[in-house]
């Protein structure tokens, strides 16, 4: 079958661990066709380019989001075709029933976004996480509020397809005028009705980006609607599926491995926007998500912490299956199989250097352990994030190391005597990412925030002992493999890491049991297995769309349209090759037997 891959910042760009996990998909389903359609954030990602595609992929088609100007590659030429709303300008504007149209919609749209607030979205955008997606308050106010949503989204939506485009009709005066009536209507949030002109104007911008979507080429017979199944490997990659669905029928399948909206409330505390856009915001993610769990014929969450996510923002449980994230083994094998449990002496942290991982609270419980063995190291191995703030924690995180220790360092840079190292995977001590792991003999994890705990994971791998704070999917990851510490915990923290010190036997049966559990739950063979089997259910229950090749003599659907036998590889035997007078079953003319509900055109191995 052919999937319709929707990437938003990651596959085929080449950096994270979600491109990673695209690739990992895409080669081990090499039995599908796949179409790449990718989102991009940043100038920066697309100068570093693609990684190598394997074949099964068929086209990508890739648009960015980060553009401020009009002409954005992947709209279908916004100067020609988008409405200015204003008199004047270079592009044809609307005419009046165009016009009409765009209110009507835009201002269903915006009154659900200002009703959104009063539910309880304006505190997350405050910076909480309560009330994801809105969904407090009276049940009928936010049945009918997330009607409007949809009839305003899906509206824009067909009038964008019609007309090329909405980016000069969301920055014209008209929509400002639109939002900032919605904002004063009567059962808006506090927040929402204090939004001034610039509030609103950036809000418009802000939504110009999350929409343009709406405005790609990517919605007729060539681009999505030509594939048989949609793949959102993100929430923020799904509202092209949303419309594949919408214009063609196309079911949607939702992967998260974090939470979309959840990202977003922590992004938007310390953006440098008002309170009232961060309410309005909010108010828009927290619809577009109930809206993306509503239509997705499956949601496949990383873990539980991000299924109580899409749970609490309207996903129906009959659809949610977990899914963790497939991670390469082999890479760890031998260090796995050894059976060393590692040094008595020594704690190691593998990671990204950043303020969310609590090396502050490392370091302070390393010196509570020191305090009671005196001849333990801890090894800090990782790069710092990118950009200037991972730089300066890094900075600050080896000062502090300095000041705890003063009697092993002679001064803040000396290398070897203090305690603490602060290393690099690919020097000299630590030149594979597995002699990280190899390094000590109880690995740590102090984060105050995490999603799935990759670095945990391939410590169970390399089958260490690991001592992990009680964030995020840990406690689902580790299943008692390891121990849990609350975390801002210091104390508790070196306590735990004493405790496995002292006792290499514990260390060691920790060790086999955490390699046991992750050979079983988390490699990339049972990711493949899971998603294989979720494409095969899916596409078995879509009706065979194409209507020349896949309708029978009474005009109804046919499955199985395309033969098996045509996605075989290789040549055809060549014409006589089969005995006289033979005639394939599958290619028999008259009467056949079909199985209700199946789907096979473009995709025969369903």
């Amino acid at each position: 079958m052919r999937i319709g891959l929707l990437t938003d910042g990651g596959y085929p760009y080449a950096n994270g661990e979600s491109g990673l996990w695209c690739d990992r998909l895409v080669r081990g389903l090499a039995q599908h066709e796949f179409d790449l359609f990718a989102l991009s954030r940043s100038a920066e990602q697309e100068e570093r380019g693609w990684v190598p595609l394997p074949i099964q992929v068929g086209r990508v088609r890739t648009a960015p989001l980060w553009t401020a100007d009009e002409d954005v590659p992947g709209t279908r030429a916004p100067r020609r075709l988008l409405a200015r709303m204003v008199t004047g300008g270079h592009a044809r504007p609307y005419g009046r029933r165009e016009r009409q149209r765009f209110t009507a919609h835009f201002t269903a749209l915006a009154a659900s976004v200002c009703a959104a607030g009063a539910a309880g979205g304006e505190d997350d955008a405050a910076g909480g996480e309560a009330g994801a997606g809105g969904s407090g308050g009276d049940g009928r106010t936010s049945v009918a509020a997330d009607a409007r949503f949809t009839q305003g989204l899906y509206g824009l939506a067909e009038l964008a397809r019609e007309r090329g485009g909405l980016t000069a009709a969301l920055r014209s005066e008209t929509a400002v005028r639109v939002l900032e009536a919605a904002c004063r209507a009567p059962g808006t949030g506090r927040t929402v009705q204090t939004a001034t002109v610039p509030d609103l104007l950036a809000f418009a911008r802000e939504l110009d980006r999350v929409l343009r979507p709406l405005s790609f080429d990517w919605y007729d017979e060539e681009g999505l609607g030509a594939v048989d199944l949609c793949h959102a490997t993100s929430g923020g990659a799904a509202l092209p599926g949303l419309l594949a669905k919408r214009f063609f029928g196309v079911p949607l399948l939702v992967t998260e491995h974090g939470v979309h909206l959840r990202a977003h409330y922590l992004a938007a505390t310390g953006a440098e926007l008002n309170a009232p856009v961060r309410a309005l915001l909010a108010g828009f993610h927290g619809r577009l998500a109930t809206e993306v769990y509503r239509q997705a014929a499956v949601v496949t969450p990383g873990n539980t912490h991000v299924r109580r996510w899409q749970e609490r923002c309207g996903a129906e449980r009959e659809k949610l299956r977990t899914v963790h994230p497939g991670m390469e083994s082999e890479r760890f094998a031998a260090l796995g199989e050894s059976g060393d449990s590692g040094p008595d002496d020594t704690l190691v942290w593998v990671g990204r250097v950043e303020p969310a991982k609590d090396l502050i609270a490392l370091l302070h419980a390393f010196a509570e352990v020191r305090k009671d063995e005196p001849d333990t190291r801890l090894r800090i191995i990782g790069a710092p994030a990118p950009g200037p703030a991972g730089a300066t924690y890094l900075a600050h995180c080896r000062a502090l190391a300095a000041q705890l220790f003063p009697d092993e360092a002679t001064d803040a840079h000396a290398v070897g005597d203090n305690p603490v190292s602060f290393e690099d995977i690919g020097g000299a001590e630590v030149p594979e990412l597995p002699d990280a792991y190899a390094a000590g003999g109880v690995v740590v994890l102090s984060s105050v925030m995490e999603g799935f705990p990759t670095g945990l994971v391939e410590a169970m791998f390399c089958g260490r002992a690991t001592v992990s704070t009680d964030v995020g999917a840990v406690v689902e990851v580790i299943g008692g493999t390891g121990l849990v510490v609350p975390p801002r915990n210091p104390r508790a923290l070196a306590d735990a890491c004493l405790a496995l010190l002292r006792d290499p036997e514990r260390r060691a049966r920790l060790g086999a049991a955490a390699r046991a559990r992750a050979l079983e739950l988390f490699t990339v063979e049972q990711n493949l297995a899971a998603f294989r089997g979720i494409y095969l259910e899916l596409i078995s229950h879509a009706p065979v769309r194409r209507e020349a090749e896949a309708v029978d003599t009474d005009g109804g659907p046919r499955p199985f349209a395309t033969p098996p036998e045509a996605h075989v590889l290789g040549p055809w035997p060549a014409p006589g090759a089969a005995p006289a007078g033979h005639t394939p079953s599958w290619a028999a003319a008259g009467p056949r037997t079909v199985c209700a509900g199946a789907r096979g055109a473009g995709g025969g191995d369903a």
